[in-house]
């Protein structure tokens, strides 16, 4: 969810920093048979209601010499308050695979009591909070006008997917190998050297060599070694959002048995030698239609609106965030 947004100072509870008993699987819930297997794999965390986003990925897709599987990992409602707009990309994403993150979690909610369901960690303002835990419940009411009951489906969506792409398991998840709304996935932790054995024992327990996700809003690509093998995460940050100063684009991520082709635009992309085999993982450019979307979201959150207030710095110059801290070059 957001981070690195000015906004006004607001009273906030609890709501959207407990994280619900509900949430929680552990990471050895991975050690089963895979869900899908794929040759090439699109993990599209944090589309946020964005339906121009959505264009783009589906024209991404369809470049591709052979279909990739698409897979989105949770939040992909959020700024879609046009209950016309929310039911039409409900459906289109629905058409693919889809876990729910925490808003599709809470619109299924009846009561606040987890508000915006992030689990939004200390050194997140209360003022995010507090506007975050505001925007689920508008956008609750828009989920019941475009769905009516059906919005309770949203709760029947799982949490995580195993997926294989050659001989790499991969755990895709929206917040981290062990919550729907965790952190650990962070950039900051993962480069935490107090957190290496922690993250090391995320693969152990899993079973896995990658765990794809997002929640956190800000992208990052880390490479482990576990009991002498590559492992790695990939966060792709947010498919809707800028992710990066300066530059107005999504973030998805593609993991496959082949490089990106040239005729993608790949923000950085390293090899990762599992089981002998290479699988090649990228962030690749999402080139939205940034003045459709921008209209839109001005239509549907005005000036003086929660969401207006929290996000359109991002949305028109992007997060303090800087794609060397997201994939350092040194990281080979």
């Amino acid at each position: 969810m957001q981070r690195g947004a000015g906004v006004m100072p607001l009273a906030v509870p609890r709501a959207g920093r407990n994280c619900p008993t509900s949430y929680a699987y552990g990471a050895g819930v991975f050690a089963r048979e895979p869900d899908l297997a794929a040759q090439t794999l699109y993990v599209i965390g944090g589309l946020y209601g964005n339906p121009q986003a959505l264009d783009a990925i589906e024209a991404l897709a369809a470049s591709e010499a052979d279909v990739p599987q698409l897979v989105f990992n949770g939040d992909f409602h959020w700024f879609d308050t046009d209950p016309a707009i929310f039911a039409d990309l409900h459906a289109r994403v629905l058409r693919h695979t889809a876990l729910r993150g925490n808003v599709e979690t809470e619109l299924a909610a009846d009561d606040d009591e987890a508000g915006c369901g992030c689990g939004y960690p200390e050194d997140v303002s209360d003022d995010v909070v507090a506007h975050s835990n505001r925007i689920i419940v508008a956008l609750r009411a828009s989920a019941q006008q475009a769905l009516g009951d059906a919005r309770h489906t949203l709760a029947a969506l799982p949490m995580h997917l195993l997926a294989t792409v050659g001989t790499a398991r991969i755990g895709i998840v929206h917040g981290d190998a062990t919550t729907l709304a965790g952190w650990d996935f962070a950039r900051e932790r993962l480069d935490d050297p107090a957190r290496r054995a922690i993250n090391e024992q995320f693969f152990r327990k899993a079973g896995v060599s990658l765990f794809a996700s997002s929640h956190t809003c800000l992208p990052a690509l880390r490479r482990f070694r576990v009991e002498g093998q590559e492992c790695g995460v990939i966060n792709n940050g947010a498919a809707g959002l800028p992710n990066f100063s300066g530059l107005t684009a999504g973030l998805i991520s593609r993991i496959a048995l082949t490089p990106a082709p040239a005729a993608l635009n790949v923000q950085y992309e390293r090899i990762f030698r599992i089981d002998g085999q290479d699988i090649h993982v990228a962030a690749i450019v999402l080139d939205y239609d940034q003045a459709s979307w921008r209209a839109q979201f001005l239509r549907d959150w005005p000036d003086g609106s929660v969401a207006n207030t929290a996000y359109l710095q991002r949305i028109d110059h992007g997060p303090a965030y800087s794609p060397e801290q997201a994939c350092p070059a040194g990281f080979k």
